[in-house]
């Protein structure tokens, strides 16, 4: 019987739908434009002399980055032939394992996503824990090749071991058990020790112990089913994911690095190593007073994400407690709260920043409070916006005829349906808050200058731009990852979290 032909909407349906398709696509194209910059990279300067190592970087980038497009065709035409991937295909993903060793992210999240088939909530976040301890621990490791070490070092590279192997198990035993209906009890054990490994920062480890806990206390498969659904949607996109994990690997390495990292590399200047290129001892090159540029942006990351974060955490709880008791309220209440935030709404909120740390003095508690403050009425307005719409549900008029208080509707009802938005735009501005943290205190006014925060690594690097440009590129580029990661991550929780999204 012969096979139907298939029409461009049937085709583009198929590819679309096809979470491994568009993974696979994203990989190879990430990994062969990385590959190119490598490229380019190993020549020095205008001389045809080739960097050894960075030529060997680009080819193995380019083997791997070859081997994904190569399974990318395998996999439409599998989907344009048999409606579905063969079992040998999916069975190119341990091959494509291998990219593990040459630190391919983008490779590697792809074989995974290839490897199973039906890829539950707790799967994903497996997966994502086990590699952010695999990268930390790599990165770390880098310390050995130092004059010297942490006086930690040692136990802080046996505890990533240990959790590193935890989180491998764990892996290995929900790919097995992860779609039973019910769980074995001594998966009790894994949901402990997964937490217990969290100490190390790992934010994928932490949600997983909690995802099992909940499936074991219902012994139930559909247990979190809200969650699931969640991780599932945002795990159909690959910039999403690999924005939450450049997230989550960024903080559990600030954390890590008061064990494997030596503060005195970043600070302590060392006049015998001045503005060295790039190599096994110094893998970033060092700045104008000898020190060691990597170990200084691993530093930088912990002011970064501490100051982006909590400086975004502040005005979503105070101004969304302002919004939600104007919009609640309304009349005079919602009048006299507004207007009051109109006059501070007003005012340039990086303007505001420069006048409070003028006046208060430039310290990482001015900037975090200099660029809380003008952040408030942005999320007051969006909060009180989401509970006037609530605020007309059925529920909502259900619960005031029983004879619930405003305070219960209010905490209950009205803002547990209101805070997805809060929580998208939140993401959304934390990269905001990260490049005013960078540019305040590339101009002295943000943290105090001896300390090691990207902007302040950027401008000592900027009067170099000429001559060792590589002081000025690694600050700025991280400042771009971890920026362009938030927004990721805010575009796939606006998806993950639309109601509307089938």
């Amino acid at each position: 019987m012969p096979k139907p032909i298939l029409t461009k909407q049937d085709i583009h349906f198929r590819l679309r739908t096809c979470a491994e398709y568009g993974q696979a696509s994203f990989a190879g194209i990430a990994s062969l434009s990385l590959a190119m910059v490598l490229l380019i990279n190993s020549f020095k300067g205008g001389e045809l002399a080739v960097n050894s190592a960075v030529f060997a970087a680009f080819a193995a980038y380019f083997v791997f980055a070859l081997l994904q497009l190569g399974t990318m065709a395998l996999i439409r035409r599998d989907l344009l032939q048999h409606g579905g991937l063969r079992r040998s295909t999916r069975r190119l993903g341990y091959v494509l394992l291998i990219s593990l060793l040459t630190a391919n992210i983008f490779v590697v999240t792809a074989a995974f996503q290839l490897i199973k088939s039906k890829k539950s909530a707790a799967y994903t976040l497996s997966v994502y824990a086990l590699l952010t301890t695999v990268f930390v621990f790599a990165i770390s490791a880098l310390n050995v090749f130092k004059p010297y070490v942490s006086d930690l070092f040692v136990p802080g590279m046996a505890l990533l071991l240990i959790a590193g192997a935890i989180q491998f198990i764990a892996l290995l035993l929900i790919a097995r058990y992860a779609d039973n209906q019910l769980l074995p009890k001594w998966m009790w054990i894994a949901a402990v020790l997964l937490l217990a490994s969290s100490v190390t920062g790992n934010l994928f480890a932490l949600a997983l112990g909690i995802l099992l806990i909940a499936r074991l206390r219902n012994r139930d498969v559909s247990s979190g089913t809200k969650l699931n659904e969640v991780i599932d949607r945002l795990s159909r996109s690959s910039t999403s994911m690999l924005g939450l994990w450049f997230i989550g690997f960024l903080l559990a390495i600030s954390l890590c690095s008061y064990l494997t990292f030596d503060y005195g590399m970043a600070i302590d200047n060392n006049y015998g190593a001045i503005l060295q290129s790039p190599s096994l001892t110094y893998p970033l090159g060092t700045d104008n007073f000898g020190r060691c540029l990597f170990s200084r942006i691993v530093f930088g990351a912990r002011i970064s994400l501490f100051v982006g974060i909590l400086s975004t955490l502040i005005p979503v709880i105070i101004g969304g407690s302002l919004g939600a008791v104007s919009g609640y309220y309304g009349r005079s209440t919602d009048n006299l709260i507004m207007r009051a935030l109109d006059i501070l709404y007003a005012i340039p909120g990086i303007l505001l920043a420069i006048a409070i740390i003028a006046a208060f003095g430039a310290n990482t508690v001015n900037l975090i409070l200099a660029l809380s403050i003008g952040a408030i009425p942005t999320y007051a307005r969006t909060m009180r916006a989401n509970v006037m719409l609530v605020s007309t549900l059925e529920y909502v008029q259900a619960a005031r005829a029983f004879g619930a208080g405003d305070l219960i509707i209010l905490l209950r009802h009205i803002v547990p349906n209101s805070i997805a938005p809060m929580i998208v735009k939140s993401t959304l501005t934390v990269g905001g808050a990260i490049i005013s943290t960078s540019s305040l205190s590339y101009l002295g006014l943000g943290v105090e200058p001896h300390i090691p925060e990207w902007g302040n690594i950027l401008k000592v690097g900027s009067a170099y731009l000429e001559t060792n440009a590589y002081t000025a590129i690694y600050p700025g580029l991280a400042i771009i990852a971890l920026v362009l990661s938030f927004n990721f991550l805010g575009d796939g929780l606006r998806d993950a979290l639309d109601p509307k999204l089938d």
